[in-house]
């Protein structure tokens, strides 16, 4: 490995942050709350700082983009980390402790949105605007971000750009990797832009209208309010955010085909998204007859409240217009299942993603034909192109993994907190970064801050694995992600 490019790359990333958290100052100015300035500007001073450390003027860019693929998962790795110790700061700053403070920063840009905060009225704007921008900055892929907007990677932010956002290979845009991140995030920054005109048009105020907009469109679901949507009392506000959660879990380079170059009808002939479509609505319809059979609302107000926690749930959000927590088993058994889907692949939604999950319905289906005819050929086709075999087996190993680490997790997770519906629901909350759990402790109402130490740091790992699709982290396992010497003797 070429630790020298490996560290050059994060000095050039760790530069491009020292100016993107000096944002919140803004806030901070004009809210006239000039105390919450200090935090952002340490933050960024250190992130400037360690860049001129890491920086090395021998390395141009025709070495930077010669690293290769396991030098790629060192790069997510160490940045992202960074990038979440420095994001740290301000919580740290504004009376959390260091773990609480890394775990609301690692929530906030991973966006998962679990939260330790459990008393809004001690913090200052600016700290929840900081939250809720983390959140926008990592949603859509803070590196893909980079990508377009640092000129010295190319081959690497090719790499980076298909590493942070999965499939994109078979959506590709344009000619251009800098192109096709741009046009993400463009449409990323377009709906953004759009659900904050919304809102304020439905007379929010604007401090909540951008807050709730950046937690929007990333999938994270963190609120400038203690209770969510709820604090609001406006039927109104939960229609808006929930169909622009619609259009943040699915596809973002099928948005582009579809609205960009006016292909509508290729929405309905991705398999994925009908997939998406039709689990909203068949799990919208489930749990509001589940709601209006127990008399929990009346129809109309069952429809609207399923509608809004299916998509908040399955794009990972994690918003909450009522206290779920408080429906009858069966609809919070509903919810449970989305927990570990996810939504559409190339979204901003966490979890496996409805794409791996068609892979591996087709695969037992698969397996199941060769039970009766061994020597059958039975390809796997996505949107009638044949998968290659190296890829379905990738899938499949990512699927295992997952469950793996979230069984593995939920067993000390229980251990710990000896409570079997807490340690369940806080493994697979976060390491599919859904946010809030179940119960009374990490419920919609809930905070994760009452949980012990050690389940803190368990979630936090949670949180940075789920994010960064596993693969990074796998990639720890094998000694060649360890091998400098051999690497450096080599140059």
């Amino acid at each position: 490995m070429n630790i020298t490019s490996v560290l050059s790359i994060i000095s050039i990333i760790l530069r491009f942050f020292s100016v993107m958290i000096l944002v919140p100052c803004v806030c901070a100015i004009m809210f006239k709350d000039y105390n919450s300035i200090v935090p952002f500007v340490i933050a960024s001073l250190l992130a400037l700082i360690a860049s001129l450390l890491l920086r090395n003027k021998n390395n141009g860019e025709d070495e930077l983009n010669k690293i290769n693929r396991t030098e790629i998962f060192c790069v997510m790795l160490l940045a992202w980390g960074s990038l979440c110790l420095l994001g740290a700061i301000p919580f740290f700053y504004f009376g959390l402790s260091p773990v609480d403070a890394i775990f609301e920063s690692v929530s906030g840009i991973t966006a998962t949105g679990a939260t330790i905060l459990s008393d809004f009225s001690k913090y200052p704007e600016t700290m929840f605007f900081w939250r809720s921008f983390s959140q926008w900055l990592g949603g859509m892929g803070i590196l893909v971000l980079f990508t377009v907007i640092l000129p010295q990677f190319s081959i690497a932010g090719r790499q980076m750009f298909f590493t942070e956002v999965p499939g994109s290979k078979d959506n590709n845009l344009t000619p251009r990797i800098r192109q096709t991140a741009a046009w993400l995030w463009g449409i990323y920054f377009t709906l953004t832009v759009a659900e904050i005109i919304v809102l304020t048009y439905l007379k929010m105020p604007l401090f909540d209208a951008v807050c709730t907009s950046f937690s929007t469109i990333s999938g994270g679901g963190f609120s400038p309010k203690e209770e969510s949507l709820i604090a609001y009392g406006q039927v109104k506000y939960i229609w808006a955010v929930a169909i622009f959660l619609f259009f943040a879990g699915f596809n973002f380079a099928l948005q582009f085909k579809a609205f960009v170059r006016g292909k509508i009808v290729s929405l309905f002939k991705d398999e994925e998204f009908r997939l998406y479509f039709f689990i909203v609505a068949g799990f919208t319809i489930l749990i509001a007859l589940t709601l209006t059979s127990h008399h929990i609302y009346d129809f109309s107000r069952s429809v609207r409240e399923a509608f809004f926690q299916v998509l908040s749930v399955i794009t990972t959000a994690g918003f909450a217009s009522v206290d779920y927590a408080q429906w009858n088993l069966r609809a919070k058994l509903f919810l449970f299942i989305l927990m570990f889907t996810g939504a559409s692949i190339g979204s901003a939604s966490g979890g496996i993603k409805l794409f791996r999950l068609i892979v591996i319905f087709k695969y037992l289906k698969r397996q199941i034909s060769k039970i009766h005819h061994p020597n059958g050929v039975y390809p796997i086709k996505i949107n009638r192109a044949i998968m290659k075999e190296d890829a379905i087996k990738q899938v499949v190993s990512f699927v295992l993994f997952y469950y793996g680490i979230f069984v593995l997790s939920a067993i000390l997770l229980i251990f710990i907190e000896q409570n079997a519906i807490t340690g369940v629901s806080a493994s697979i909350a976060t390491l599919g970064n859904v946010g809030p759990g179940f119960g009374e402790v990490i419920g919609p109402m809930g905070s994760y801050g009452t949980l012990h130490i050690s389940s803190k740091i368990i979630c936090t790992f949670n949180m940075l694995i789920g994010r960064l699709e596993l693969i990074p982290f796998l990639a720890l396992l094998h000694p060649d992600f360890w091998n400098f010497k051999r690497a450096l003797a080599q140059k």
